[in-house]
């Protein structure tokens, strides 16, 4: 019989133990039978430090092993090619890609958290998100994402947004011009400019913000009106809607979108977005809060403005202007919601900022009146409150724990407070 050099395990001293394996490491067994009658059994073998290389006869169930040093028993050769990492390594790995991962993700994951219910849940998420989302745009990683989109065909920012229409169904109706004030021939003695409230024949027939009033709108003819805003937008809007809705005159509709604003039509073109809403709800009127978003550097006609200078104030007033009048040019009258003051010094000097801008705007286009949610949200004194007294005269939180966002009760006192303007403003009688 001639002998074929094999390969064995052999446990822990008895035959038959372990893993069994061909002339090469790993392999599929075998069991190979010369023509004499002996068979070869190939197996990783039993030893202190050696690989057992032998034959066995089948007949006499004999071995003849050959010790191979460098092998101990029990130890795995290493498979070529392949890179054995600890798990500490491991978890660096992984918490590293989950902070990248993070964020870049950090405004998407910051939408997500705002659109969800109001509640602890959504205060936490807010106030954890917020500042990583900052750093985010801070670093133009809003670019690389955006970027990317586009480079996979995901153009624009359509999934980050508050759709809500309540109240009673309104009639299509063709977007008409803005209605010319009513003006009787004026009366010896007496004044030809007295409100709408009380007004009689000989007086002008118009509401405060110079335009006809709305009047009194009724279950078959509603009122039509559009909200617009960012993140805090949605915090006051949906209170707004479903107060306005509560009437049974008025069909509302709130169209929100989080991190958006005017200064970046590159990330979100609001210019575009009004005028589908307005040619789709033909709204006899528009509330607008936008600005939260807008106190930072843009390109403006192939040129780069950074916030702060004059050339930046001047190109975001056209802007605020431009929106204003492209709502006015449907036909509706718009009410400008002022920024609310905000926790951090420096970005509550901001939205000083753009509010002066915005009232400055409003004053230069008729149909246009500015509202100022400063003293609504704000400590006696007009700074910055988290905490103000209801009607009961308890304490409630009006703002969100990151210091930017409203807060339920906020929110809903801030509404109570525009429909009473809007009444007085419009001659809106509800």
């Amino acid at each position: 019989m001639t002998d074929t050099p094999t390969f064995r395990t052999n446990g822990h001293g008895g035959e038959g133990h372990g893993p069994v394996a061909t002339g090469r490491l790993g392999a599929r067994p075998v069991r190979d039978t010369p023509g004499d009658g002996a068979h070869v059994e190939r197996r990783l073998g039993a030893g202190d430090d050696d690989l057992f290389i032998g034959t066995r006869d089948a007949a006499n169930e004999t071995d003849a092993p050959v010790r191979v040093p460098g092998v101990a028993e029990g130890k795995v050769r290493p498979v070529p090619g392949r890179v054995h990492v600890t798990w500490r390594h491991a978890l660096a790995a992984g918490v590293t890609c989950f902070a990248v991962w993070l964020l870049l993700d950090a405004p998407t994951l910051l939408r997500s958290a705002q659109e969800s219910p109001l509640g602890t849940r959504r205060s936490v998420a807010m106030a954890v998100l917020r500042p990583v989302a900052d750093v985010s745009d801070a670093l133009g990683l809003s670019h690389v994402v955006g970027g990317a989109n586009r480079a996979i065909g995901h153009t624009g920012n359509t999934g980050s947004g508050v759709l809500q229409v309540e109240g009673p169904p309104a009639h299509a109706h063709r977007a008409l011009p803005p209605h010319p004030p009513v003006v009787a021939p004026p009366v010896t003695g007496a004044s030809s400019t007295t409100p709408v409230t009380g007004a009689s024949p000989t007086t002008a027939v118009t509401a405060p913000d110079g335009l006809a009033p709305l009047g009194t709108p009724t279950p078959s003819a509603p009122l039509r009106l559009l909200v617009v805003g960012d993140s805090l937008g949605i915090d006051f809007g949906q209170p707004l809607v479903n107060d306005l809705a509560a009437t049974d005159v008025v069909s509302a509709v709130l169209d929100g979108h989080i991190d958006t604003g005017l200064s970046r039509p590159d990330y979100f073109d609001w210019q575009t977005e009004l005028q589908t809403d307005l040619g789709r709800y033909q709204p006899q009127a528009v509330v607008v809060f936008i600005g939260a978003n807008d106190p930072q550097s843009f390109v403006d006609g192939g040129t780069a403005l950074s916030y702060g200078t004059a050339a930046w104030d001047a190109a975001y007033a056209k802007r605020v202007g431009t929106f204003m009048q492209a709502a006015r040019d449907s036909g509706a009258r718009v009410l400008w919601v002022g920024m609310p003051p905000m926790a951090d010094p420096v970005l509550n000097a901001k939205m000083e900022t753009l509010n002066g801008i915005a009232q400055s705007q409003a004053a230069l286009h008729p149909g246009v009146t500015y509202f100022a949610s400063w003293p609504v949200l704000s400590d006696p004194q007009g700074r910055f409150a988290a905490f103000l007294p209801n009607a009961s005269g308890n304490e409630v939180q009006i703002r969100d724990p990151d210091g930017t966002h409203i807060a339920g009760p906020g929110a809903q006192r801030l509404s109570q407070a525009a429909l009473a303007f809007m009444g007085h403003e419009w001659g809106l009688v509800l």
